[in-house]
């Protein structure tokens, strides 16, 4: 599996499996397919309410457990921060059935921030965490996040397909050492994203799929991938995108789908932060 090395040593799987908006109930057996297909990094979050599935595939799997790269997100916490933080790391790790995580995200940008990135930094200290990184940080979120702490974010786990690129806050990450993870790599289809002439004459070119086209074109940006699917014939062709090298041209045309707009929701829309900053899990 070819990977990325993040800013602490730990390796990452450039292409890994994401688990959002999969039903729990169908969540093991796609994890279990995805497993079976070839993947190794796996993506969940405690607000997808679907760890414990994640975690029985893991466990039925026959794979070893450091040949996996698993990832989880810690939603918002009430204060004490710190103490909460810790107690749902402790219950997403149960969930799972882990003795440890590769790679814990701040899932959003909201509510008492420092003292949850410190307790992330303590549970990195001790091991239980590989490396701690972000989620849905913008850039002057992230950075303040960096100047006024030890441990810089190893992740930034953002919104980026080809309607919305954030070439332009890549080039800060890469500054200050925190890898770009696309979530939404495929926009959800939206803007016609699998019918795109640029993308689907290019798919055309080397018998590739458009999906095909737009995760080769984030592996030549560094960019990192969790795509999603149920279907074991997709999650294989999702895989299988390290036989083609996209030319300077063909990544120049799908520069010129930039929008440099979301097309899901924005993280300094008001309304969008009084929804998140008020939103709890049960439990």
């Amino acid at each position: 599996m070819h990977s990325v090395t993040l800013n602490n040593g730990v390796e990452m799987p450039i292409i890994g499996f994401g688990v959002y908006q999969i039903p729990a109930e169908e969540t093991e057996q796609a994890v279990t397919d995805a497993l079976a297909t070839g993947y190794r990094l796996l993506d969940t979050a405690a607000s997808y309410g679907n760890e414990e599935a994640v975690g029985r595939a893991i466990k039925n799997s026959g794979v070893p457990r450091e040949d996996l790269f698993v990832t989880t997100k810690l939603y918002v916490q009430d204060a004490p921060a710190e103490e909460n933080t810790k107690r749902a790391f402790e219950t997403s790790l149960n969930k799972l059935g882990l003795d440890y995580l590769d790679l814990y995200l701040m899932h959003q940008p909201y509510g008492d921030v420092y003292g949850q990135w410190r307790a992330m930094e303590a549970l990195n200290r001790e091991g239980l965490a590989k490396a701690i990184g972000v989620a849905n940080f913008y850039p002057d979120r992230l950075l303040d996040l960096i100047i006024n702490n030890e441990i810089a974010p190893a992740v930034n786990q953002i919104e980026t397909h080809p309607f919305f690129q954030r070439t332009g806050y890549q080039k800060l990450m890469r500054e200050q050492g925190v890898q770009l993870q696309a979530w939404g790599g495929f926009a959800q289809g939206k803007n016609g994203l699998f019918t795109n002439p640029v993308l689907s004459e290019i798919g055309k070119k080397y018998g590739k799929s458009v999906g095909q086209v737009v995760l080769r074109w984030a592996v030549q940006r560094g960019v990192a991938s969790i795509p999603k699917s149920v279907r074991p014939e997709r999650m294989a062709e999702n895989l299988d995108v390290f036989d083609l090298a996209l030319t300077d041209d063909e990544m120049a045309s799908i520069a010129t789908l930039d929008t440099g707009a979301t097309l899901f929701f924005d993280h300094h829309d008001l309304e969008i932060v009084k929804w998140l900053s008020a939103r709890r899990l049960d439990g």
